[in-house]
């Protein structure tokens, strides 16, 4: 693992890193957040993984969305992935935001050429924990995810595939049912096939009918943001989750849009809302 930057930040040291993947093929940059806590030799702390949206990379968040201050407050280390390979120039790969660079949507590839690199979801589950656990101080006992957008969707998914991975989940303006949306459509097509039977295994509205996640799930949406009824529609999210006994809440924030502005306005709360639940 390379060391690209490591600055004091509310008492703890948020850091940025590359290391060679072996599941995307690419080198991989991710931050990492460590709070005052982590330095007092008390033990591991409890990670909190979090998953931003279409464009970003590791440092939207890691610069944006003010969470140092909470996860110091709270003694949280906090990981922020990269949205996709990069390096690649495969065809295409670059001409739309929403599709191929930055725009990894958190699944793992089945087409060519995106499945030699594009695992995203195998990244995140499975190779960068283990990174994490080799060099930091965490507790891997306790994990949770929260994202953005594409970030949330990802959130969503992991958790609901994963309920024994991660104690606690939420989301800021989450993609929930990306199989009935242009985003979603556009990028399932491209990633894993016609087949929307195997949209179906990243898709949250579907998988929460028969996940066993049981603890809260918190989403916070602006109603003032452009992509609502279009591409995030939480309305069926919530009526699924209801449907199958997960325990969800929706808050519409009047007036927010879809912008780390909104992010950082409650950022606290959600962080809040992980210690809770990760101190269990």
């Amino acid at each position: 693992m390379e060391t690209l930057s490591e600055n004091r930040c509310c008492g703890g040291v948020q850091g940025v890193y590359r290391h060679e993947s072996t599941v995307t093929g690419t080198p991989m940059q991710f931050s990492v957040y460590r709070p005052p806590q982590a330095a007092t030799g008390a033990g591991p702390v409890p990670v909190l993984w979090w998953l931003s949206g279409l464009t970003c990379t590791e440092e939207n968040f890691t610069t944006k969305a003010g969470a140092q201050r909470y996860a110091a407050q709270h003694g949280l280390v906090v990981v922020a992935p990269d949205t996709s390979p990069r390096g690649l120039d495969l065809p295409g790969e670059h001409d739309t935001y929403d599709f191929g660079s930055g725009a990894g949507f958190y699944v793992d590839a089945t087409q060519e050429p995106w499945s030699r690199h594009y695992r995203m979801h195998s990244y995140i589950t499975e190779e960068l924990p283990v990174v994490i656990g080799e060099h930091f101080s965490v507790d891997m006992t306790r994990q949770g995810i929260f994202g953005h957008s594409m970030g949330g969707h990802g959130a969503l998914v992991l958790a609901l595939r994963h309920p024994a991975r991660y104690r606690s989940v939420s989301a800021f303006a989450p993609i929930v049912a990306p199989s009935r949306v242009p985003w979603g459509e556009k990028a399932f097509t491209g990633y894993l096939g016609e087949d929307r039977a195997a949209w179906a295994n990243y898709d949250a509205t579907a998988l929460v009918a028969d996940s066993d996640w049981r603890t809260p799930i918190l989403i916070d949406q602006g109603d003032a943001d452009t992509f609502l009824g279009t591409q995030l529609t939480p309305e069926l999210f919530v009526e699924a989750a209801q449907t199958a006994g997960v325990p969800v809440t929706l808050r519409m924030q009047p007036g927010y849009d879809h912008s780390y502005y909104f992010m950082a306005t409650f950022m606290g709360e959600h962080i809040a809302h992980h210690a809770r639940l990760l101190a269990i």
